[in-house]
């Protein structure tokens, strides 16, 4: 049996199996993702889902759903299944389905009386093309298949509904069609490994609803066009492949694309080569540029994710050429921004205030991976001229102080990851001197002089480690209360709240506390934040403690930051504990990774959410494969494997 796999009687009880989703991509952007019985439940599912940039900078939703039939002496049973108004499901094909697996590509098996079908998926790499093998296991009699395509053509931030400006004519190709329903829009080609007929009916089939967007307050009700259905007969142990893509394809050459694709296939048998298989679908080619998305449904290139991620998600998992692709085109767009430039980066959000001390945090995570010595060689002078950058007050939103602190501005705009608006501003004004970017910065200061010694640049490492010792004794003047560090103070102010950003200041290689600060700093973030799926964003014990993210928009964003669990704290609390505990905390965290185990099969199977809710049964919500996540968990093995290996 293999590691992902589910059984008939969870994949007939729709309240289990419609709360479990999967997604594959192409590492250019395209995927594919839906429930696990095929009833799509978000906006955002697709057979087919495409970044569109000739129209916009989203992803677009092209064939929503392919239904399956069955026909055997005239009798029909349709495999697909749809949720319409009043939570009525039809046609309820999912009571076929005996089981379902994803050991390598995800498969569905059904049986209808004494045919049993089988249904296995996977994207094209750096193409947009979905293909779904089918493969009569087993058949009695005579066996027609009839497939019947739902088609979207529209973005994944909209719905549609039945209209007179949607073309419903169809172009013959071989082994199938091509339909293009509105003209900014590709065509969508859908083909066949042999021959096929096509009987074109178009029909509107209405109301249709996700349920997922009705339980974030967004529009969830909408229409598809069924242009017509294709037919062709099977024998008992043949397959057939299915294609749809922007661009025709030669049908003779399916099997051989198939093979091909699925030979790249990391097969999932535990946790870690689930992340890893994970972690690779983040990467997204464009032309000669590489990125690490943000995740999945709804997320682009954001530069503190991508940085964040970036060492989880390819110098664990030994792809040091997307390391090193990622890596170049990070570096273009820095160097753009430390010559002045402040808009036009295909990196969403590289002005940030903490993003280029994360992106040093990426220099200093690739000394430990190779060695100091390639790292000076390559970087020094970039992380040079980024600690200039900061220290000649260059940045819009770092303010370097006597002190030699940084001071950042954030009652208009947000200025850390805690991001979440209402009206026009953030819900948590972290503004001031922020405990997580003065630990990054003397961080940053130490590395840096690290790498200067190294290339004999004596004179300047001396010069940034009087620095860094300026700051380390200010940020313990501001910080330190006593018991654990504010999380950020503005003049007068100093904020109490118990949150995960202070621990920041013990993970990072070079901390500005002593080791008993660094031990009671840990004690309280293990005592009121850890849970088994990571660390709270707020302690239980504050007044603003709202532990679930459930409600509407603004009662989401509201809660966000507020007491949710976010995962990818747990590299950071790991690091921290390593560092206090050293090898006797071995155990404890390997304890802690059983709670990230049980997720292997929830709510994105195979991958890590967005964030959980604060209290038990902590239950995963937000993006269903988060890059961030997943990258810090598998920067936990690494760290265990180390302490493994001595």
């Amino acid at each position: 049996m293999s590691y992902l796999n589910f059984d008939k009687t969870l994949l007939i009880n729709l309240e289990k199996s419609l709360s479990k989703e999967m997604i594959r991509t192409n590492r250019a952007g395209a995927y594919n993702s839906t429930t696990l019985i095929d009833c799509n439940t978000r906006k955002y599912h697709g057979q087919l889902v495409l970044p569109l940039p000739e129209i916009d900078d989203s992803n677009h939703v092209l064939l929503s759903s392919l239904d399956e039939t069955v026909v055997q002496h005239g009798a029909e049973f349709n495999l697909g299944i749809h949720r319409y108004e009043g939570n009525n499901f039809s046609p309820n094909g999912h009571k076929y389905i005996r089981q379902f697996d994803c050991e390598v590509i995800s498969r569905t098996v059904y049986r209808v009386g004494g045919v049993i079908l089988s249904k296995e998926r996977l994207l094209v790499s750096f193409e947009p093309r979905v293909l779904i093998k089918y493969t009569l296991m087993e058949a009695h009699s005579p066996t027609l298949l009839r497939f019947k395509p739902f088609l979207a053509f529209r973005s994944v931030n909209e719905l549609t509904c039945e209209n007179a400006n949607a073309d419903s004519t169809f172009k013959v190709l071989q082994d199938g069609i091509s339909m293009q329903m509105y003209e900014n829009y590709p065509e969508l080609c859908m083909q066949f490994s042999k021959k096929v007929s096509y009987q074109h009916n178009p029909d509107w089939y209405k109301n249709i609803e996700y349920y997922k967007e009705q339980e974030r307050g967004y529009d969830y009700r909408e229409d598809l066009l069924v242009p017509g259905y294709f037919e062709l007969p099977m024998k008992k142990g043949e397959s057939v492949i299915f294609s749809a893509g922007i661009t025709p394809v030669s049908t003779k050459k399916l099997k051989v694309l198939w093979d091909e694709e699925l030979g790249r296939r990391i097969h999932r048998v535990d946790m870690f080569s689930s992340l890893k298989n994970s972690a690779q679908q983040f990467y997204k080619r464009v032309g000669d540029k590489t990125y690490l998305l943000a995740g999945y449904p709804w997320f682009g290139a954001r530069a503190r994710d991508q940085f964040v991620s970036i060492p989880g998600c390819t110098l664990t998992i030994d792809r040091m050429d997307y390391f090193e692709a990622i890596m170049n085109t990070s570096i273009e767009e820095i160097e753009k921004f430390l010559a002045g430039k402040r808009t036009g980066f295909k990196i969403k959000a590289i002005d940030d205030p903490d993003v280029l001390l994360w992106f040093i945090w990426v220099l200093q995570q690739f000394s430990l991976y190779k060695s100091l010595e390639e790292a000076s060689e390559r970087y020094e002078t970039l992380a040079t001229n980024i600690i200039n950058f900061i220290r000649k007050q260059n940045h819009p939103n770092l303010f370097l102080h006597n002190n030699g602190l940084l001071y950042v501005n954030g009652t208009e705009k947000p200025a850390t990851w805690m991001n979440a608006m209402e009206n026009g501003r953030p819900i948590t004004p972290r503004t001031g001197y922020v405990v997580e970017i003065n630990a990054l910065w003397y961080n940053a200061m130490k590395f840096t002089a690290e790498l200067n010694r190294q290339v004999g640049k004596e004179h300047a490492a001396d010069l940034l480690d009087y620095q860094a010792e300026m700051a380390r004794e200010a940020f313990v003047q501001t910080f330190w209360n006593g018991t654990y560090l504010y999380d950020y103070v503005d003049g007068n102010y100093n904020d109490w709240e118990v949150r995960p950003n202070m621990i920041m200041a013990v993970a990072l290689k070079h901390s500005p506390l002593n080791k008993q600060q660094q031990k009671s700093v840990l004690d309280i973030t293990t005592k009121e934040l850890l849970t088994p799926k990571g660390l709270r964003s707020l302690s239980p014990k504050s007044g603003f403690y709202r532990p679930t993210y459930i409600g509407g928009q603004l009662e989401r964003d509201r809660n966000y930051h507020n007491g949710p669990v976010w995962p990818c704290t747990f590299g950071a609390f790991t690091a921290a504990y390593l560092k206090v505990y050293k090898q006797s905390g071995k155990s404890f965290i390997e304890r802690m990774m059983v709670g990230f185990e049980a997720e292997m099969s929830e709510l994105c199977i195979g991958t890590l959410p967005e964030l959980f809710d604060g209290n038990p049964p902590y239950k995963g919500h937000g993006g269903m494969s988060f890059a961030m996540s997943v990258a810090e968990v598998l920067r936990v093995y690494d760290m265990l494997k180390k302490y493994e290996n001595g």
